[in-house]
């Protein structure tokens, strides 16, 4: 359970009107409860030597005598127990009066003296560790239980009142304090307490939108996000742009070597990511702007990585290479051959990695077993855009067969691959598929039959026969002509969702021309 320390004065406030008009306070009485005492003992140690009456409850009261520094209980303040098992403690007028008593205003004094309540100048609170509890697993009830009410309003009460309180909301802010009470000796202006006021609003905003989520489970149509950790980028997806990642990379990736990530290398690598995720067997994919330009399964990372590269080697230059597996020294010797921004594996050899630091300026990262959010978020208009994640995948049962001819086991293979890829690919895209293996594909197209002539000029381009293999296709078609031009490239399988009030002329033109055909009912647009 958490403590209280608390450090007051036993004047009432200073009535000196020199004290009133200036913006410097001296701490001369403070209130502190923490859940952790953690690096708590300088600071305790600072007020003692600054000649502070110290007041605490329990634990924290014991490990202040313990430093050898006299203690006196709060109950003595406040004339109340800590009652309810230690959910009532700091909760009291003499608490809080102290706290916001106004100094400048001689009716908050006055009423002060009344009731013989002491000036706080110093609040310093460690919250109880809500999130931490709710991602240990614990129950709903110890959850519960770390719903911190004393030490929230403690924050609020010194933040509203930083013109007269210093608010310390969080060790992370103990350093700050620890230089205020040594170089300056205990003294504040305006500006020190307002930026303490800021960072208080900021953990308690943050604490009350994390347990906000925890109730949440409706899903009731409210967005809200705090993310405490801040990465200011180089700049945005262009120089004059500002650019800032809020989040921990830390916790997905392990950095071995390489200039800070981009702005545009998150976004390829947030895209390589997700897409690799995609795939159990051995792969490896190399990404650009966000989309494939290889893809390849195979029996080890060397085999998938030359035959991914082989996909579009003009576009793999300074692209963002994935694999699902341990990169070893031969596959590294063959990467290296490549300029590239960044490689992500699981894992790789010492050799490998020796390898692949031969290039100071690359990004190596060690990806880490860490789950994905399931929601996307993003603004639009004067608004925010959230969904659900797509992460809806296709699998065999999911196919049903539309035309005459049943596509081979083949090429059920090659179309359940080529959709993973499809699904990545921003549209409106086609992916064409053979062996395990990304052909070519058109992305980002205003229309689908671009998207798909956009596919067959790159696979000719790169002496790929398109005989045999299979198309995949984000959405339906609107017109039979896609099927036509894929017919007439070498395609014999097709996947798609569906849906088009043409469907049937499409599923005619390939029964006449024994293409198989299926459908998923599900589409996968990605804008």
């Amino acid at each position: 359970m958490p403590r209280a320390i608390f450090v007051a004065s036993h004047s009432i406030f200073n009535k000196d009107s020199n004290l009133k008009m200036s913006e410097l306070r001296k701490i001369e009485g403070a209130l502190i409860s923490v859940f952790d005492k953690d690096n708590l003992e300088p600071i305790v140690r600072e007020l003692n030597r600054l000649g502070v009456t110290i007041y605490s409850t329990g634990g924290t009261q014991t490990f202040i005598e313990e430093l050898g520094i006299s203690v006196v209980p709060v109950e003595d303040l406040t004339s109340y127990p800590s009652i309810l098992g230690g959910r009532v403690k700091t909760l009291h007028p003499k608490v809080f009066g102290g706290i916001l008593g106004r100094r400048e205003l001689q009716s908050d004094i006055a009423q002060l003296e009344q009731y013989e309540i002491p000036a706080l100048d110093l609040v310093i609170v460690d919250l109880y560790p809500f999130e931490k509890t709710v991602a240990s697993g614990a129950s709903h009830a110890d959850i519960i239980e770390k719903i911190d009410i004393g030490g929230i309003s403690l924050i609020r009460a010194a933040a509203k009142n930083h013109k007269d309180v210093v608010i310390v909301p969080s060790k992370e802010q103990y350093p700050t304090l620890l230089s205020l009470l040594k170089d300056k000796q205990g003294n504040t202006d305006l500006e020190d307490r307002k930026a303490l006021a800021k960072a208080a609003f900021n953990v308690s905003s943050h604490y009350d939108t994390a347990i906000f989520n925890y109730f949440n489970n409706d899903e009731e149509p409210v967005l809200k996000q705090s993310i405490q950790s801040a990465k200011v980028l180089r700049y945005g997806e262009n120089p004059h742009q500002k650019g800032i990642f809020y989040g921990k990379l830390e916790d997905m990736f392990e950095q071995v070597q390489g200039k800070e990530l981009s702005y545009n290398n998150l976004l390829d690598v947030d895209a390589a990511v997700n897409l690799i995720a995609e795939f159990k067997d051995t792969t490896f994919a190399i990404l650009k702007h966000n989309n494939a330009c290889g893809v390849a399964t195979r029996a080890t990372v060397l085999e998938a990585w030359k035959v991914a590269l082989a996909g579009d080697p003009v576009s793999a230059f300074g692209g963002v290479l994935i694999t699902n597996a341990k990169i070893d020294a031969a596959s590294a010797e063959e990467i290296s051959k490549l300029f590239f921004e960044v490689v992500i594996a699981p894992a790789y050899e010492p050799a490998a990695l020796e390898i692949l630091k031969g290039k100071k300026n690359r990004i190596i990262l060690i990806q880490k077993p860490v789950a994905l959010s399931k929601k996307t978020v993003r603004t639009a208009l004067n608004g925010v855009l959230e969904q659900d994640k797509d992460a809806v995948m296709e699998t065999a049962t999911d196919l049903t067969p539309v035309t005459d001819r049943k596509p081979t086991e083949q090429e059920i293979a090659d179309l359940l691959f080529a959709a993973k890829i499809c699904k990545h690919t921003k549209s409106n895209t086609i992916v064409f598929a053979k062996d395990n293996t990304l052909i070519s594909s058109g992305t980002g197209q205003t229309s689908r039959v671009d998207a798909l002539r956009q596919a067959v000029v790159k696979a000719n381009e790169f002496g790929f026969s398109l005989q045999g293999a299979s198309m995949a296709s984000d959405a339906f078609f609107p017109f039979p002509d896609c099927v036509e031009l894929a017919k007439n490239a070498g395609i014999t399988a097709v996947i798609q969702p569906g849906g088009s009030i043409k469907d049937q002329e499409s599923i005619d033109y390939c029964n006449k021309n024994n293409v198989a055909m299926v459908m998923t009912g599900i589409r996968h647009f990605k804008h």
